[in-house]
Protein backbone atom coordinates (compact mmCIF):
# COMPACT_ATOMS: atom_id res chain seq x y z
CA UNK A 1 0.00 0.00 0.00
CA UNK A 2 1.48 3.47 -0.86
CA UNK A 3 2.03 6.09 1.60
CA UNK A 4 2.53 9.82 1.58
CA UNK A 5 5.87 9.27 2.35
CA UNK A 6 8.04 11.74 0.10
CA UNK A 7 11.28 12.99 2.22
CA UNK A 8 13.62 9.69 3.70
CA UNK A 9 13.65 9.83 7.47
CA UNK A 10 17.08 9.77 9.30
CA UNK A 11 16.68 6.16 9.34
CA UNK A 12 16.22 5.73 5.68
CA UNK A 13 19.31 7.79 5.10
CA UNK A 14 21.43 6.34 7.31
CA UNK A 15 20.69 2.72 5.98
CA UNK A 16 21.54 4.17 2.30
CA UNK A 17 25.08 5.54 3.77
CA UNK A 18 25.54 1.52 4.14
CA UNK A 19 25.75 0.83 0.95
CA UNK A 20 28.55 -0.47 -0.71
CA UNK A 21 31.09 2.32 -1.62
CA UNK A 22 32.50 2.82 -5.56
CA UNK A 23 29.56 0.52 -6.62
CA UNK A 24 26.56 2.29 -9.12
CA UNK A 25 23.50 2.43 -7.64
CA UNK A 26 20.15 2.69 -9.05
CA UNK A 27 17.15 4.77 -7.87
CA UNK A 28 13.82 3.41 -8.34
CA UNK A 29 11.28 6.60 -8.51
CA UNK A 30 7.89 5.36 -7.85
CA UNK A 31 5.40 8.40 -8.50
CA UNK A 32 1.86 9.23 -7.17
CA UNK A 33 0.86 13.09 -8.29
CA UNK A 34 -1.39 15.13 -6.27
CA UNK A 35 -4.79 15.53 -8.26
CA UNK A 36 -4.31 19.19 -7.92
CA UNK A 37 -1.56 21.26 -5.29
CA UNK A 38 -1.47 23.86 -3.08
CA UNK A 39 -0.78 26.37 -6.11
CA UNK A 40 -3.37 25.16 -7.62
CA UNK A 41 -1.81 23.37 -10.45
CA UNK A 42 -2.07 19.86 -11.47
CA UNK A 43 0.82 17.47 -9.52
CA UNK A 44 2.14 16.13 -12.90
CA UNK A 45 2.84 20.30 -13.96
CA UNK A 46 4.72 20.60 -11.06
CA UNK A 47 6.24 17.28 -11.34
CA UNK A 48 7.28 17.64 -15.06
CA UNK A 49 8.84 20.88 -13.66
CA UNK A 50 10.89 19.47 -11.27
CA UNK A 51 11.77 16.85 -13.36
CA UNK A 52 12.96 19.49 -15.85
CA UNK A 53 15.00 21.57 -13.84
CA UNK A 54 16.75 18.60 -11.99
CA UNK A 55 18.26 17.70 -15.48
CA UNK A 56 21.05 19.36 -15.43
CA UNK A 57 21.88 18.20 -11.36
CA UNK A 58 21.55 14.74 -12.54
CA UNK A 59 23.66 15.10 -15.57
CA UNK A 60 26.71 17.20 -13.57
CA UNK A 61 26.32 14.75 -11.10
CA UNK A 62 27.53 11.82 -13.62
CA UNK A 63 23.81 10.17 -13.49
CA UNK A 64 21.90 8.65 -16.18
CA UNK A 65 18.04 8.25 -16.69
CA UNK A 66 18.05 4.51 -17.29
CA UNK A 67 13.82 3.89 -17.84
CA UNK A 68 11.02 5.91 -17.56
CA UNK A 69 7.25 4.73 -18.01
CA UNK A 70 3.31 5.53 -17.25
CA UNK A 71 1.89 2.78 -15.15
CA UNK A 72 -0.76 0.94 -17.65
CA UNK A 73 -2.75 -0.98 -14.75
CA UNK A 74 -1.59 -3.20 -11.46
CA UNK A 75 -1.97 -6.72 -11.94
CA UNK A 76 -1.20 -7.35 -8.46
CA UNK A 77 -1.85 -5.01 -6.29
CA UNK A 78 -4.41 -2.14 -5.34
CA UNK A 79 -5.99 -0.65 -8.49
CA UNK A 80 -7.27 2.59 -6.72
CA UNK A 81 -3.99 3.46 -5.09
CA UNK A 82 -1.48 2.84 -8.12
CA UNK A 83 1.71 5.00 -8.67
CA UNK A 84 1.53 6.72 -12.22
CA UNK A 85 5.07 7.19 -13.31
CA UNK A 86 8.01 5.03 -12.77
CA UNK A 87 11.70 5.38 -13.33
CA UNK A 88 15.30 4.19 -13.24
CA UNK A 89 18.34 6.86 -12.57
CA UNK A 90 21.69 5.28 -12.11
CA UNK A 91 24.07 6.87 -10.32
CA UNK A 92 27.71 6.41 -10.10
CA UNK A 93 28.18 6.10 -6.18
CA UNK A 94 25.43 6.97 -3.67
CA UNK A 95 27.88 9.35 -2.78
CA UNK A 96 27.25 11.15 -6.09
CA UNK A 97 23.40 11.09 -5.76
CA UNK A 98 24.04 12.62 -2.18
CA UNK A 99 26.43 15.30 -3.22
CA UNK A 100 23.47 16.10 -5.57
CA UNK A 101 20.91 15.80 -3.21
CA UNK A 102 22.65 17.68 -0.80
CA UNK A 103 23.40 20.72 -3.18
CA UNK A 104 21.91 23.68 -2.33
CA UNK A 105 20.62 24.84 -5.32
CA UNK A 106 19.29 21.60 -6.18
CA UNK A 107 17.30 21.95 -3.07
CA UNK A 108 15.62 24.92 -4.27
CA UNK A 109 14.66 23.08 -7.24
CA UNK A 110 13.17 20.05 -5.10
CA UNK A 111 10.32 22.24 -3.66
CA UNK A 112 8.63 21.33 -7.14
CA UNK A 113 8.88 17.31 -6.34
CA UNK A 114 7.73 17.75 -2.44
CA UNK A 115 4.66 20.19 -3.65
CA UNK A 116 3.53 17.57 -7.12
CA UNK A 117 3.50 14.02 -5.47
CA UNK A 118 1.14 12.66 -3.07
CA UNK A 119 3.91 9.61 -2.69
CA UNK A 120 7.31 9.38 -3.87
CA UNK A 121 9.16 6.15 -3.70
CA UNK A 122 12.87 5.93 -3.93
CA UNK A 123 14.33 2.68 -3.44
CA UNK A 124 18.34 2.14 -3.85
CA UNK A 125 18.70 -0.71 -5.66
CA UNK A 126 22.53 -2.37 -6.23
CA UNK A 127 22.43 -4.06 -9.85
CA UNK A 128 23.36 -7.44 -10.17
CA UNK A 129 25.11 -9.05 -13.09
Amino acid sequence: MLTNQIHPTPEQLSQLQTYPKNIPVVMLNILKFKAQTESGESGQEAYARYFKNAGPFVAKSGAKLVWKGRVHTSLIGNLENQPQVIFLVEYLSVDHFLAMAGNPEYQKIATDRSLALEYGGLIACQPEI
